[in-house]
């Protein structure tokens, strides 16, 4: 299982006061010092955090780091003011991943994964036009059930990305029978040849659980890490991270 972690949230923290403080590329070459796999960021319309500027730069670092880069968003954002549009950045900078998700610009974060619906069309051609495009990445779809998988393997993708709010509810809650569930996605998943991902909510306590199914391609954690920077320091709780993933 690879770490990549987000950084969306040191972003947010940086454009609270519109200054470079904290300083992203800091924190993402020292996350890479440490020992983690790969960086992603999660531009939006809005810049309210990871800006286009962000992703450019980030993914240079990446490439030059020889750490994979992950590039979240929904793929029908276009350019809007300072925003280059998703697309758009993902022909600009090639990244290893491309994490297709289906929020809206006023969400507050990522609370679903893909279903059917009217765009499947659309979607499809995008995916194909990534391909095309950006030939070297890997096209992940963020998916909620085994339904998603399914619809990913319809889609043509090469990934899923577990959305894993409902196992970390359940797992605060005490209620192991999640992980029955997650199994279920997880070997429909390798029966569609779909790589696996997942990513929401993650966090020191529920994501043992993941490591010990097996499996799991990737974890994507953010939030939880920042929570508990404040707790442990950042360099610490990276380490706390990567010693449950890797031990």
């Amino acid at each position: 299982m690879k770490l990549s972690i987000n950084l969306n949230k040191i972003a947010l923290l940086r454009n609270a006061r519109g200054e470079n403080y904290p300083d992203l590329k800091y924190f993402a070459k020292k996350s890479i010092d440490l020992g983690v796999d790969g960086l992603t960021l999660h531009p939006r319309p809005d810049h309210r955090h990871a800006t286009s500027h962000d992703v450019i730069e980030l993914s240079k670092l990446a490439r030059d780091e020889g750490v994979e880069f992950n590039i979240e968003g929904n793929p029908f954002s276009k350019p809007y003011n300072e925003f280059l549009g998703f697309c758009e950045l993902v022909q600009m900078i090639i990244p290893d991943q491309i994490t297709l998700v289906p929020d809206t610009i006023n969400q507050i974060t990522s609370d679903h994964g893909w279903s059917p619906g009217s765009h499947d069309e659309d979607l499809k051609k995008i995916i194909q036009l990534l391909k095309e495009k950006s030939k070297n990445s890997k096209i992940s779809l963020f998916i909620d059930d085994m339904n998603g998988v399914k619809y990913a393997a319809e889609m043509n993708a090469d990934l899923i990305e577990i959305h894993t709010g409902k196992f970390s509810n359940s797992i605060n809650n005490g209620d192991i029978t999640i992980l029955n569930e997650v199994q279920e996605i997880i070997d429909s998943a390798l029966n569609h040849n779909l790589l696996i991902n997942a990513g929401h909510d993650l966090n020191l306590t529920n994501l043992h659980y993941l490591v010990e199914m097996g499996n799991i391609n990737e974890v994507s954690i953010g939030h939880a890490i920042i929570i508990d920077s404040l707790h442990y320091g950042f360099e610490e709780t990276i380490l706390k991270y990567l010693n449950i993933i890797r031990n």
